[in-house]
């Protein structure tokens, strides 16, 4: 096991996303993922791993406004799989 340390997290509206895959590219610590789940308009939706930083680059370029991003105050670690 190894361990992530996240400063923020974000929420995704899957229902609002079009699959674009702009977040993506985005997300400076590569946390956010392509899934195989596919919203209510077929459109596939992202996953977001432990990492994030809080830093809103998901929120800015998305043409759909699926991302609510949030801060924490004190950083958050977890263990994941090596």
């Amino acid at each position: 096991m190894s361990t992530v340390t996240s400063r923020g997290t974000v929420t995704i509206d899957a229902e609002a996303c079009k699959g674009c895959e702009l977040c993506i590219t985005a997300c400076p610590p590569g946390v956010l993922t392509m899934s195989t789940r596919l919203n209510r308009a077929g459109f596939r939706v992202p996953d977001l791993e432990p990492g994030c930083t809080g830093c809103a680059a998901c929120l800015f370029v998305c043409p759909e406004f699926c991302f609510e991003v949030f801060r924490y105050n004190t950083p958050v670690v977890t263990e994941v799989p090596a």
